[in-house]
């Protein structure tokens, strides 16, 4: 596979664009599905926003001047069609974005592609429970294994903030979690 600067390369040039689209759909699709999945809970939304993800993208491909990581780039736009999708849902719904979040976690159980037990179930309710900023810098750290300074890159914010959140989170999920 190429290194990411030659596929941006091939993504900004016309006689390239589609067939290094689909390398980039191969090398991101996965890690941006679960990073998403992580966020809006359901298989079939998190299908939804991760189309929403790559039509964005390829609209915007010749726009990205390379001053992050191409993957930065792509999380930053996930995490952002995550957040719009959550947030236009509960608006719809007349409720709070956390209140629409609880919602979704207490339905996971009936998900067919929810493989998880009831430990897992009992951590995604805790991480439920926290505000927006803090489940993602958790599933980011937690799940997705990245580094503060990738995080500050796709969050676009200090990683003293992101290691303050996280800290806050892990002691949150804590006492949920010894607390129920």
């Amino acid at each position: 596979m190429t290194n990411e600067t030659e596929l941006i390369t091939r993504l900004q040039e016309k006689p390239t664009k589609e067939s290094a689209f689909r390398d980039l759909l191969k090398l991101y699709k996965e890690r941006l599905y679960w990073h998403i999945r992580k966020m809006v809970i359901s298989h079939d939304d998190a299908d939804d926003v991760l189309q929403n993800t790559f039509i964005k993208v390829y609209k915007n491909i010749d726009n990205f001047k390379g001053d992050s990581q191409l993957y930065s780039w792509l999380y930053r736009i996930a995490t952002n069609e995550a957040i719009t999708f959550i947030n236009k849902n509960a608006k719809r719904k007349q409720v709070s974005s956390e209140e629409y979040q609880n919602t979704i976690i207490n339905q996971l159980e009936a998900d067919v592609y929810f493989e998880g037990d009831a430990i897992q179930l009992k951590l995604q309710k805790a991480i439920a429970t926290l505000p927006q900023k803090q489940q993602l810098v958790f599933n980011m750290k937690y799940f997705d294994d990245l580094k503060y300074k990738d995080m500050a890159d796709i969050l676009e914010t200090s990683e003293g903030a992101l290691k303050a959140s996280y800290h806050i989170a892990v002691k949150k999920i804590e006492h949920f979690l010894t607390s129920n």
